[in-house]
């Protein structure tokens, strides 16, 4: 696999088992339905901040939140 392309994540089963319920539903596969649920999500806060759906992937994608270093970050 393509490790530039392609990532894998570790989701609570329960989660697994609603996210595959609701592709079922809607006819999605599960990686499409994450990309949905993403892009929505990004939509939404270009729309609360007034900003550019672009603007936003910027500042996450080149911001303090791209943490794609396998360390976990510690929540206050």
């Amino acid at each position: 696999m393509n490790v530039d392309k392609w990532k894998s994540v570790a989701v609570k089963k329960q989660d697994y088992s609603l996210l595959k319920a609701i592709c079922k539903d809607k006819f999605r596969a599960p990686g499409a339905m994450i990309s949905k649920l993403i892009n929505n999500h990004i939509e939404y806060e270009a729309k609360k901040s007034k900003t550019t759906v672009e603007a936003v992937k910027k500042k996450l994608l080149n911001g303090e939140h791209n943490d794609d270093t396998g360390k976990r970050s510690k929540k206050d």
